[in-house]
């Protein structure tokens, strides 16, 4: 735990931050300092006046999650400094209570120059967040009414699903992952809802949640059977987001393959 840092960060983001960013009310007090006070900060956490100050004084125990999560949220800290926060008191940050469904502008601005790639993100609950033409035209056109989940999909037959050669094998990862973020975000009302549907409607799906499966995102092909484009040998590579959970997944074909012809073929069409 770095005592001396934590105290520095925790004065300045303090001192950088406005009574009336945090939602308090000054009319008729006057100020000294156009930040917050110590006991303010502390009121805001949820925590006394006495441990605060100990913690801005170097002299504080290590604060667990639950301190530290209360003062980022207390201090109206971003991602990046709430990451920060935990890095400084020897602790690594856990995810927000839910799934993050927003897209952050360069992740957006990077589908759009992929002209040639199909491109889509998902959240850590398999919902399609974001996606550019040619994704819309190789995985299907309900993708631009922005309600598409890869699991419903996979196991519950919800929307335009093109056979592939690794079906079975893409249910092993989407179990994998909800599993991961059933542990992260036990409290998640969307999450929950569609694991309840999942358990529900599929079998299958059940079958596979019970052998517990492990998949890390990486590199992987497939063949795919397009009804327009006909049958497509896909390179399937996966970026990750990690201050939001999230997935860039990234679709190509090898140069000069017949599979790049017929995606460029839809790419124009998309275009």
């Amino acid at each position: 735990m770095a005592r001396q840092e934590l105290a520095r960060f925790l004065r300045g983001r303090r001192a950088g931050l406005r009574p009336h960013e945090a939602g308090l009310t000054t009319a008729g007090t006057v100020r000294r300092t156009p930040g917050l006070r110590r006991e303010e900060v502390a009121e805001l956490a949820h925590m006394s006046v006495d441990y605060y100050t100990r913690l801005e004084q170097a002299r504080g125990p290590r604060p667990s999650a639950r301190i530290l999560d209360a003062l980022a949220q207390a201090l109206r800290l971003t991602p990046a400094e709430r990451s920060h926060l935990f890095r400084l008191a020897g602790s690594t940050a856990p995810p927000g209570s839910d799934t993050v469904r927003r897209v952050r502008p360069h992740v957006a601005r990077m589908l759009e120059r992929l002209p040639e790639t199909a491109a889509l993100v998902t959240d850590a609950a398999y919902g399609v967040v974001a996606w550019n033409p040619l994704a819309q035209a190789l995985f299907g056109g309900d993708l631009a009414r922005g309600t598409t989940n890869l699991a419903r999909r996979r196991f519950l037959g919800q929307g335009r699903m093109h056979p592939t050669s690794r079906t079975e094998e893409f249910g092993h990862i989407v179990v994998a992952r909800l599993r991961r973020s059933a542990d992260r975000y036990p409290h998640d009302p969307r999450l929950t809802a569609l694991l309840g549907e999942l358990h529900a409607g599929s079998e299958d799906f059940r079958q596979i949640w019970r052998t517990h499966p492990v998949h890390a995102p990486g590199h992987r092909t497939k063949t795919l059977d397009h009804p327009e484009a006909g049958t497509l040998r896909l390179n399937c590579d996966v970026l990750l987001v990690p201050e939001d959970d999230q997935e860039v997944v990234l679709v190509t074909a090898d140069p000069g393959s017949p599979s790049v012809r017929a995606l460029n073929a839809l790419a124009a069409r998309a275009a």
